[in-house]
């Protein structure tokens, strides 16, 4: 189900991109199926213990609403934001649905983590072609483990923005590009190597399995590691702002624009409850 929603998105966006004045529409369809992906992963993301990208999912609601406005508005920023969703679309989905380019992309993470492993004389074995043995623990590096979500996020954002030069384009790809790959990888070693090693095993069990040694993996790869990842998107992001100097404006006057809409919405919540019936 999910597959197919994400390639209905894809086709709405590509339209979105090639239609006319009625691109609006495609942008609508676009935004609605994303975020009825994004919840109906709520469950499966609650299973492995992920709180991060439920809360996302929850917050996308109240986001979509605003986005949808906005878009039947004709509101400009929505739309450039729309077509930054639209680039980054575009260069997601082909991992998904091309075997090739998927199954590429997350062999050379794999072989990556096997070699950053014993250079740090720890011993690893393959499992399986994606599977990643240490001390009995093993990982599966699926393309969620690649990086490619926040590549395609970070360069359709950098797309985006008006009047980009094809320098300062370059510029931005090899910015984010090779960062975020390589912290990544950096990122699958650190998290294997604290849950084989059982690193956090002492910190409090929010999951049930501590038996099973997952603590060490819940800490590691859901708090800590997704805090970090957040670290480094925010550190590549003000780097686009000093490559792509249109781009922070962008930034702020789209915050802005959410905000202001959200505290609209507060505010006449707030007056219903305080008028007299």
């Amino acid at each position: 189900m999910s597959e197919i929603i994400i390639l209905m998105a894809f086709l709405a966006f590509v339209v979105f991109l090639i239609a006319g004045s009625k691109k609006k529409y495609a942008a609508i369809i676009g935004w609605t199926l994303i975020v009825i992906n994004l919840l109906i992963e709520v469950p499966g993301y609650l299973t492995m213990d992920n709180f991060l990208y439920p809360a996302i999912a929850v917050l996308s609601v109240p986001f979509l609403a605003i986005t949808l406005r906005e878009l039947l508005a004709g509101s400009p920023l929505v739309m450039q934001l729309s077509n930054a969703a639209a680039v980054g679309t575009l260069i997601y989905v082909p991992f998904t649905f091309i075997p090739l380019f998927r199954d590429a992309l997350i062999s050379g993470v794999v072989q990556q983590v096997i070699w950053l492993l014993q250079v740090f004389n720890s011993d690893a074995q393959l499992a399986g072609w994606n599977i990643i043995m240490r001390n009995g623990f093993s990982i599966e590096i699926i393309l969620a483990c690649t990086g490619i979500t926040a590549m395609a996020i970070m360069l359709g954002v950098t797309a985006g923005s008006k009047k980009l030069s094809l320098n300062q384009g370059l510029l931005a790809v090899l910015v984010i590009v090779p960062t975020i790959y390589l912290l990544n990888i950096l990122r699958v070693v650190v998290v294997l190597i604290a849950w084989s090693d059982q690193w956090f095993a002492f910190l409090p069990d929010p999951t049930g399995t501590a038996e099973y040694g997952y603590t060490s993996f819940f800490w590691a790869h859901n708090v800590f590691a997704e805090v970090l990842s957040l670290g480094v998107l925010i550190v590549i992001t003000l780097s686009l702002f000093r490559i792509v100097p249109g781009l922070a404006d962008f930034a702020r006057d789209l915050v802005n624009l959410y905000l202001d809409e959200a505290r609209a919405v507060i505010r006449y919540k707030r007056d219903r409850r305080s008028d007299p019936e």
